[in-house]
């Protein structure tokens, strides 16, 4: 049975119900093991952007929830024990109540948001490829091919960007399949990469402006995003340049 993604559909679900489905040990980790849910709010990392975290709480037991991942087709919930010395075991089919920690889940939905928004602006002015990305809470960097390398520019694209978060566009999700989404010119802005080989893709839109293949978390209209702060610009080498920026309100 797979794990229901509820964040796919609802990235401002705070809290939820699951099952668990497997109670995985951790060597050496006495305190720590691995569940996987039926259902989880938990963003797995992966794409660049960090896993959530937050806490479960079965029993009137708390477990802090430090970290998730998606291995062999799994969501596997790193879980630690809330208090040490409470002997309360995990066991499967037990029923857990979830709670992610929105503040840092809502920054890496503006942070995921606002790296579409620069992807869109390079590429539509440049027609530059995103060569990688790391987001985190505090900043985050977007690495570029850009053979004709200018600060300048570079400034004027998330200058660009920036006024286009006072237009406020709307930021949509939805599903459509491989065949429809591929005929969607710019539907990858990644150099080298392409959507996972399934049948169904899920579909993040900046609506007039972008439209990518994501799995991700993101706000529901520019404006939440706030303004993108560049820290700093690198030529890093022929074929990537780099990025780093946070967000302030």
């Amino acid at each position: 049975m797979e794990t229901k993604q509820l964040y796919l559909d609802d990235s401002y679900q705070k809290e939820f119900d699951a099952r668990i489905l497997e109670v995985i040990p951790i060597n050496n980790e006495v305190n720590s093991e691995y569940i996987v849910l039926d259902q989880t709010l938990f963003y797995p990392r992966g794409g660049g952007q960090p896993s959530d975290t937050g806490v479960i709480s079965c029993e009137d037991i708390l477990y802090d929830v430090v970290e998730v991942v998606k291995l062999d087709g799994k969501i596997l919930h790193k879980v630690n024990k809330h208090n040490l010395h409470d002997t309360h075991k995990l066991y499967i089919g037990q029923q857990i109540h979830g709670t992610i920690d929105w503040n840092r889940r809502y920054m890496l939905m503006r942070m995921h948001t606002s790296s579409h928004l620069i992807d869109a602006v390079l590429y539509r002015d440049g027609k530059i490829m995103v060569t990688g990305n790391q987001l985190d809470v505090d900043k985050s960097r977007i690495d570029f091919n850009m053979p004709e390398f200018s600060m300048d520019k570079v400034q004027k694209y998330i200058h660009e960007a920036n006024n286009i978060i006072n237009k406020n566009l709307e930021v949509k999700n939805y599903y459509l399949s491989r065949e429809e989404a591929f005929k969607i010119p710019g539907i990858v802005k990644l150099a080298g990469a392409l959507p996972p080989d399934i049948p169904i893709l899920r579909i993040t839109e900046i609506v007039g402006l972008d439209i990518q293949a994501d799995g991700g978390t993101h706000v529901k209209s520019l404006s939440e995003i706030g303004k993108i702060n560049i820290l700093g610009i690198e030529n890093k080498g022929k074929e990537r340049k780099r990025i780093c920026y946070t967000l302030i309100r």
